[in-house]
């Protein structure tokens, strides 16, 4: 399998995120395509094409178009519909869609318009996490273009379409990645998941109809709408077609975003970043992220798409291949991940509030060489009472890192009991001094 450069395919070009840059790349010309076509023809194309959303679950995104429901509702009133691009990547080890928004951003803008008007939406937004600012004004500059372009506003290309596409700053919570939550700061509340069913497609963003789709499955949509179904499925495999962005970072030699095909193997994937660090073996790594369920090196040559990942018993996520080699220590990378989780935690329901403090105190006795024989099944009963049991999936994800590490490295939390850190032997002993009152 040969890489698949098509978002990415003129990254270093000097002003890639120019207007007259996308216009020489094919620029809008799928929106063209699309207000020739009828929403509901626009739906079908993506619907046929395959393409699954990019921002974890890998739910079909036609589908998830075709769910808001159409006409009047019950009560006899039609509803607005709205489109929401979830800008707001937080998770450890994912960074594909902030350098796409900053290398590229008007294929977002460009998808965003294709899909609200597939969704038959007015108003649209990109709800950006608020820290990075450079991809905020970039994004604001190239709307501005696309506004004065013709490509937003009034009367679309002279279609009789009307949209208003706004961006908007996050204000730096994890859990606003989660649709729901994302919903809530957006309405101007603090960012919390919301209780589902009524889902989003049908009481979404102000109690309205509304799509939350990922950058990048956004931004797949006008390549499609330009090369068509049959170019995009000729790519991937039958349940996950097309080409997608794979973030390598960790303890490999050139990190950074490989576009490749669904399907390709994290050993390939590897052989294009120069492999991990001279002189130092793989020993773990997360397929998509730290919420997915860690892989070792016998994971090598399992295809990475969203069925085969999941065979294997983790998640393909955000597709973020962190690498950590022999010189890492299991449990004090989970510690660090745990904490994030109980950090991030929004506190609305017990299970995740509760169980990540508890997990976070656990690991650090452990990691640091006072843990007991116990404490490990006690890791496991604690993370059990998490998972599948909180509001939303950060409850999941605090758990995962858990239980496959165990499952993987239970000699080396057992070791950690025994004898302490083996990658830091020093700091069992301070920390057991600390505990006694010797300064």
């Amino acid at each position: 399998m040969t890489l698949a450069p098509v978002l990415t395919r003129y990254w270093d070009h000097p002003q890639s995120w120019t207007m007259d840059t996308y216009l020489q790349h094919q620029g809008y010309k799928g929106l063209s395509k699309a207000l020739r076509m009828t929403p509901d023809e626009v739906i079908a194309t993506i619907k046929d094409s395959g393409l699954r959303g990019r921002g974890g679950a890998g739910f079909p995104t036609g589908m998830k178009w075709g769910f808001i429901p159409q006409g009047p509702g019950p009560d006899g009133t039609t509803k607005p519909h709205y489109l929401v691009v979830n800008a707001d990547e937080s998770e450890p080890g994912t960074c594909k869609d902030i350098p796409l928004m900053l290398a590229t951003p008007h294929v977002l803008v460009e998808g965003a318009i294709i899909a609200a008007y597939a969704i038959r939406a007015s108003h649209a937004f990109i709800y950006v996490r608020g820290e990075v600012l450079p991809v905020l004004r970039r994004l604001q500059a190239a709307v501005a273009e696309a506004y004065a372009a013709g490509y937003l506003g009034h009367d679309i290309l002279g279609s009789g379409y009307d949209l208003e596409l706004i961006v908007h700053a996050g204000a730096g919570a994890y859990i606003c990645g989660e649709e729901t939550a994302l919903l809530d700061s957006l309405e101007g509340r603090r960012g919390q998941p919301r209780l589902r069913p009524p889902f989003p497609a049908v009481a979404g963003l102000y109690a309205c109809p509304t799509v939350v789709n990922n950058v990048e499955s956004i931004a797949s949509v006008p390549p499609i709408m330009v090369n068509g179904i049959d170019w995009f499925r000729s790519m991937g495999s039958e349940k996950s077609p097309g080409f997608t962005l794979y973030s390598l970072s960790g303890h490999v030699t050139r990190p950074g975003q490989y576009e490749a095909p669904l399907g390709v193997t994290l050993r390939e994937l590897l052989s294009y970043a120069g492999g991990v660090r001279i002189g130092h073996d793989l020993k773990f790594w997360t397929p998509g992220g730290s919420s997915t369920p860690l892989f070792t090196a016998e994971h090598l040559d399992i295809p990475l798409d969203y069925e085969n990942v999941a065979a294997a018993g983790s998640m393909l996520g955000t597709k973020a291949l962190q690498i950590f080699d022999d010189t890492v220590c299991v449990v004090r990378a989970v510690l660090r991940w745990t904490e994030f989780y109980a950090h991030e935690s929004c506190g609305k329901c017990t299970p995740c509030r509760e169980g990540t403090y508890w997990l976070v105190q656990l690991l650090e006795r452990l990691e640091a060489g006072h843990g007991v024989g116990s404490d490990l099944d006690k890791l496991l009963d604690i993370a059990d009472n998490i998972n599948g049991k909180s509001f939303c999936a950060l409850g999941d994800g605090a758990a995962s890192p858990i239980v496959s590490s165990l499952k993987y490295f239970r000699e080396e939390y057992e070791q950690h009991v025994r004898s302490g850190c083996p990658f830091d032997p020093a700091r069992s002993t301070a920390w057991a001094a600390t505990e006694a009152g010797v300064r």
